[in-house]
């Protein structure tokens, strides 16, 4: 798990509905939701300059927040983001508290290493996940899941039981059984090489 710190002051919103929500994001805060770890949700507001400014990070949907709360740290991650369906602006945001003692189900995101490697020749790589979804304890919550493209083969499929996964962390699709092996990347030959009919079939 990262070491970066991601840290946003919220205070306690007693005042609840659709028109309390409107209120706040005129007044530039945004409405947010706080649950889970057996306690009681709590609805919250946040300022709306530092949640943009936040978000701008990757590891703000990854990484495990603090949030000031009255006073008091909160560990918490971020469940759902509701954006504005055109303008620049976070509408509503889902927190779930951390317990040390309880897995996470979250998603992180998928980088890939080493694609000019693999690119060489006028290979085409076609990436067919950007996140992969698991379930580990908070200590173990990896920023990100590092697919190394460079000893890819042309026409070659990786899966995600191909994709290894940092200490105490499991898929959860591996978990439903051998048919959720779903792809992950393939490495293609030139448009219009011999091997792209076996390429795309190795995809499938």
């Amino acid at each position: 798990m990262s070491n970066k710190l991601y840290t946003l002051n919220a205070e306690v919103r007693a005042d609840l509905g659709t028109g309390a929500s409107r209120r706040l994001r005129n007044a530039d805060q945004v409405p947010a939701i706080l649950y889970g770890a057996g306690q009681e949700a709590v609805a919250l507001t946040l300022d709306h300059s530092k949640v943009l400014k936040a978000q701008e990070d990757e590891g703000f949907y990854t990484h495990i927040l603090t949030l000031n709360i009255g006073g008091e740290s909160v560990e918490a991650i971020l469940k759902d983001v509701q954006r504005h369906p055109y303008k620049p602006k976070v509408t509503h945001l889902d927190f779930q508290r951390v317990d040390p003692s309880q897995k996470l189900h979250t998603k992180v995101p998928v980088h890939f290493i080493n694609e000019e490697k693999a690119t060489k020749g006028g290979n085409l790589v076609a990436h067919h996940v950007t996140e992969i979804e698991i379930v580990c304890l908070p200590k173990n919550l990896p920023e990100f899941v590092e697919v190394d493209m460079a000893k890819v083969a042309v026409g070659q499929t990786l899966h995600l039981s191909d994709i290894k996964l940092p200490a105490g962390v499991t898929s959860v699709e591996l978990g439903k059984g051998a048919d959720h092996d779903q792809a992950v990347v393939t490495l293609n030959a030139p448009k219009g090489g011999a091997a792209e009919e076996e390429t795309a079939e190795a995809a499938e």
